[in-house]
């Protein structure tokens, strides 16, 4: 019984919990011996903070015991990316910039969930810095994917992706600039779930882009992920009774997200959307020339914000870093301040203009990735190829954080090939509800 536990739904663990059918501890235990006896262990998991779960553990046990369960997810056990500080645990980000760096205290949506109850199995190895959408990371590891064990997991939360799809931990949480919680969620056959800025807190997160920054889980169900958004944030779960697609609008964004889709993803895509049909969804599809306008702005202000906080740092010792990270930071060094300020203040304005265009619709529906997980092989021997499918695992999702929206990737049923739905800013509710109808017809 104890190894189905690794396979269920974080949900399911906490409503087992709370039948008394499943003790915190024997989870817990369960958990840890599954990692200490998994062939890829080192690569997925960065550190392990047993003694620490183990002490999470026998307090929700204990509140179990007394009737005291302070939420649903109290006494599951969960990984964390590495770059979530972590009070006296070393949080390094997926670097050796930053080797040894130890932090005195728990990142705020930890603090969060540990008071939700949630039981902290450790920290998830990364892209260096969370600056890439491949998970490739010579410097630290490379977590495979589980459908293609010579393919990446995706990145920048490749270890967070691994944990729960290697059945190591029952959600793993990432964060997301560009798509790094949805892109490792999509190759893995996972729920990803990316927040609007601002919504959670990044007090005690490493830091890429802080102005794009956002947190999010990845799991096995949209309901894990409301779960999961309530914990975080120490708020309300949003409510995802009687979610229906029936007469729902939903709207495929063509322009950019469309584009040389490679047959796989796109017979997924495919597949997912007539499924949605057949669950009452009314589908439309138009072009956004605005958003091809929005992506054509990536360079200048992910990286030129991303270098502007890494500069020093890089550049002190920039030997330590893998060489295609430390040059797409520094492609940050060649726009100017106006430069930035500029393509922000025109980004708004096609923001504006996003979502009055969709403002109609009840979601904009897309492809999450174009691509299948890159061989990692091949992205170390070949630069061009390693660039290129950066660029690619990124390009759909990107969508989602330079227009400012929350997005939810759900997997089509076909390998490493995901739906990712768009709504408004700060619409979590509403997109966790729509995910719910549409993760039923999909199934």
């Amino acid at each position: 019984m104890a190894q189905e536990w690794l396979w269920m739904t974080a949900a399911d663990l906490g409503r087992g919990i709370c039948a008394g059918d499943i003790d915190p501890v024997a989870l817990t235990e369960t958990y840890l011996e599954a990692i200490h006896g998994h062939a890829l262990r080192d690569r997925i998991y960065a550190r392990l903070t047993a003694d620490r779960a183990l002490a999470e553990a026998g307090a929700a046990a204990e509140r179990a015991r007394s009737g005291r369960r302070v939420s649903a997810l109290d006494g599951v056990p969960i990984s964390w990316k590495d770059l979530f500080d972590t009070a006296g645990v070393a949080t390094e980000a997926g670097s050796a910039l930053l080797k040894g760096r130890v932090p005195d205290q728990d990142a705020r949506v930890l603090r969060n969930a540990t008071a939700a109850g949630l039981v902290c199995l450790g920290k998830t190895h990364m892209s260096e810095l969370a600056f890439s959408g491949l998970g490739y990371n010579p410097v630290t590891a490379t977590p495979p994917s589980v459908n293609d064990p010579d393919g990446v997991a995706g990145g920048s939360s490749s270890g967070a992706a691994a944990s729960v799809a290697q059945g190591l931990a029952a959600v793993g949480i990432g964060s997301d600039t560009g798509g790094s919680v949805r892109a490792p969620a999509v190759w893995n056959d996972l729920v990803g779930l990316k927040t609007t800025s601002g919504l959670l807190s990044l007090d005690g997160v490493v830091p890429l882009v802080e102005s794009l920054d956002t947190v999010g889980p990845l799991c096995r169900s949209v309901e894990d992920a409301a779960l999961m958004l309530g914990a975080m944030g120490g708020t309300m779960v949003p409510d995802l009774k009687d979610a229906s697609l029936e007469g729902v609008r939903l709207l495929i964004l063509r322009t950019v997200a469309m584009d040389d889709l490679d047959e796989i993803p796109a017979r997924g895509f495919d597949a997912a959307t007539e499924k949605l049909k057949q669950a009452g969804a009314l589908i439309d599809r138009i072009d956004i020339p605005e958003v091809a306008e929005a992506n054509e702005l990536s360079a200048l202000l992910f990286s030129t914000e991303a270098y502007g906080t890494w500069k020093h740092k890089i550049e002190e010792q920039p030997d330590l870093m893998f060489h295609e990270i430390r040059e797409r930071f520094r492609v940050g060094g060649g726009f100017s301040g106006a430069d930035f300020v500029a393509g922000w203040r025109r980004l708004k304005r096609l923001r504006e203009v996003y979502l009055r265009k969709t403002a109609g619709y009840d979601a904009v529906i897309l492809p999450t990735s174009p691509i299948l997980p890159p061989k990692i092989e091949k992205l170390a021997s070949d630069s061009e190829y390693y660039k290129v499918a950066n660029l690619r695992a990124l390009r759909n999702t990107r969508i989602g954080n330079l227009m400012g929206l929350a997005a939810l990737t759900l997997p089509t049923g076909v390998p490493s090939t995901g739906l990712m739905l768009q709504t408004p800013p700060m619409t979590e509710a509403r997109l966790l509800r729509l995910g719910k109808a549409a993760e039923a017809a999909l199934a």
